[in-house]
């Protein structure tokens, strides 16, 4: 049995305890990719898209995604987030948007989940408003960047 799964007493899983770990300042920064052809990046970055403005609604749900992350992902704890920050840099070369999403707390659990489901939950958004234009967009590369806070310490790709 792996020692990050947890039992109770009649073998099914459950959340971890945190009642007795210390609270500290956590932080993750995750990424992600979505590639589309070049006509689609154009018309984002020129909010010319019938949907209205992409990448401002994909902000928006990313932020929303990060706060019902333990409505999604069933063993997460709920958190109180203190701070969530959603990022885009635009890669005209690959036609590619790169969305980075940070999220802290101060807590006794980290907020490594909230930050990768507010990537996928941006990426997914910029392709539902997109879809009419260009089904071929691909996600790819979802990953966490870097953590700190808790016991572990800081970790950095």
């Amino acid at each position: 049995m792996s020692k990050l799964t947890h039992f109770n007493q009649a073998g099914e899983a459950h959340m971890v305890d945190i009642a007795d770990k210390a609270s500290s300042a956590r932080r993750a920064v995750a990424g992600g990719r979505i590639l589309m052809q070049a006509e689609t990046l154009q018309l984002i970055q020129q909010g010319g898209h019938k949907k209205g403005d992409v990448l401002g609604v994909a902000r928006i749900a990313g932020i929303m995604a990060t706060k019902r992350t333990a409505d999604l992902v069933p063993m997460c704890h709920p958190l109180a987030l203190t701070h969530v920050a959603v990022e885009f840099e635009i890669d005209t070369d690959n036609s590619a948007i790169e969305c980075t999403v940070t999220a802290e707390t101060t807590g006794q659990t980290g907020v490594e989940m909230e930050a990768l489901t507010g990537v996928q939950v941006t990426l997914l958004t910029i392709y539902d408003m997109c879809k009419a234009v260009d089904r071929g967009m691909t996600m790819s590369d979802i990953r966490l960047l870097e953590k700190s806070g808790g016991k572990s310490g800081h970790w950095k790709r």
